[in-house]
């Protein structure tokens, strides 16, 4: 059974070892090892994801049975028009085809919509195969961008919206 719990402080490691252990089957092909490890280290340290938690990001943890399988991370981007950003959404590859990324994504549309959103965005590299379970899930392409992170590296991404 799937459950869905908000995450707290002591939750930041599973968070990371989430991330740490889904990122080398999600990205290696797209943008290789130097650079997940240089974007693990920038967005999934510790100090970041406790920053994240202080200034309300909220973080869900999908439990399959006893065990943690994935996690999502949204916050308010846009306080005048409602709009909110899903951060985060990752799964353990071990756990892909049981509909845990379907339950999370729900969870936070419905938890957006709760708080009066007019939208949920969000970014993903215009490679990543899950750009097509956003786009089945009523997300629309809103735009291309491309960001530098630093380093020499950049993010070659669509922005994605879902409007309620």
């Amino acid at each position: 059974m799937i459950t869905i719990r908000k995450a707290k402080e002591g939750d930041i490691e599973i968070i990371r070892s989430i991330a740490a252990n889904t990122w080398p089957s999600a990205y290696l092909e797209i943008i290789g090892q130097t650079q997940i490890d240089y974007m693990l280290e920038k967005m999934y340290n510790r100090a970041e994801l406790l920053k994240q938690l202080m200034d309300g990001h909220t973080f869900l943890i999908a439990e399959d049975g006893e065990a943690d399988a994935g996690f999502a991370g949204y916050s308010i981007i846009n306080h005048d028009e409602r709009i909110y950003k899903l951060h985060k959404l990752y799964v353990l590859p071990t756990a892909h085809g049981k509909g845990i990324g379907k339950i999370l994504i729900n969870e936070v549309f419905n938890q957006v919509k709760n708080l009066g959103a007019s939208a949920l965005q969000l970014n993903i590299n215009k490679h990543n195969k899950a750009k097509d379970f956003y786009l089945k899930g009523g997300f629309n392409i809103k735009e291309s961008v491309v960001l530098d992170i630093g380093d020499g590296f950049v993010m070659d991404d669509y922005v994605m919206e879902y409007k309620f």
